[in-house]
């Protein structure tokens, strides 16, 4: 190449160049004691600001060698900090399926959340369980902070969920645990948002109140906690809807638990018998 060539040919001059300075300054040095004395005290100086030099060199180095190490060691300590979260989440929702009442007629089993949406109306979740593990269309499916979605379809190996963050989902849930029921839904906008409506006028409630799931419902047990309410306005002069802030923040969301009745298909059927639809 040129430009490598051109480089090469500045080296070898600079190299002749000092080879004739060092063969002056030997001859000069000969000439006399004097002129030895204050070339060597030069070659001296020169010494020690290369050596100087040097030093800071194998320090700049060394030290970029030790912010690599420290840079190598923080992604590890990272990395295991997390894998330790993840483990500690999962406990947690495992201790959750041991919690429920059995006596509530319905089963409770881990999940891993593989893939998730949340930038749409339309929001979505995949786990990594399907029908080989035992899980069926319209389970719900849950943390220990509320409800995340509902199983819409399911393959061997995994499962399509149909999320709360999704304009076209409700939820049946009460005003404390003796208050009025009505339809929970997302507000469209935040992780963590949901209006719960259609709330008679004759109920009365207060900012922070908690806000479960009813049990009127074939998909998800009663009494969950999803959220406390917030501000509230009169709808059309005969209901409140009222403004929910989720436990459940879906930007941290990975671990789940379905849960599933096991009379579900026996009171879809009575359902669609008697041409109900309820949710």
């Amino acid at each position: 190449m040129p430009g490598r060539g051109k480089i090469t040919g500045v080296i070898v001059s600079v190299a002749i160049f000092m080879a004739l300075e060092i063969a002056a300054l030997g001859m000069l040095k000969g000439r006399g004691p004097m002129q030895g004395f204050f070339i060597s005290k030069g070659a001296h100086s020169v010494m020690s600001v290369l050596w100087g030099g040097g030093e800071k060199v194998r320090g700049y180095f060394t030290l970029r060698k030790t912010n690599e190490d420290l840079a190598r060691e923080n992604f590890e300590l990272t990395r295991e900090l997390s894998a330790y979260r993840a483990i500690a989440e999962r406990l947690k929702t495992d201790s959750l399926c041991r919690v429920f009442p059995a006596a509530a007629g319905f089963t409770y089993m881990p999940a891993d959340i593989v893939k998730i949406s949340r930038n749409t109306q339309h929001n979505y979740l995949i786990i990594a369980q399907g029908s080989e593990d035992g899980v069926i269309p319209r389970s719900g499916v849950i943390t220990p902070r509320g409800v995340v979605g509902i199983v819409d379809e399911v393959s061997r190996h995994h499962s399509f969920v149909i999320s709360l963050m999704n304009s076209g989902l409700n939820v049946s849930a009460r005003l404390g645990k003796e208050g009025a029921v009505g339809p929970l839904s997302w507000d469209g906008v935040s992780t963590s948002g949901a209006y719960l409506r259609e709330i008679p006028l004759q109920y009365r409630f207060e900012p922070g109140d908690t806000v479960y799931t009813s049990g009127f419902s074939s998909i998800f047990p009663a009494d969950i906690p999803l959220g406390v309410t917030g501000e509230s306005r009169i709808v059309n002069g005969a209901t409140y809807e009222i403004k929910i802030r989720l436990f459940q923040d879906f930007n941290s969301v990975r671990h789940a638990i379905i849960v599933t009745n096991p009379g579900l298909g026996e009171i879809a059927g009575l359902e669609q018998e008697k041409g109900g639809s309820k949710q």
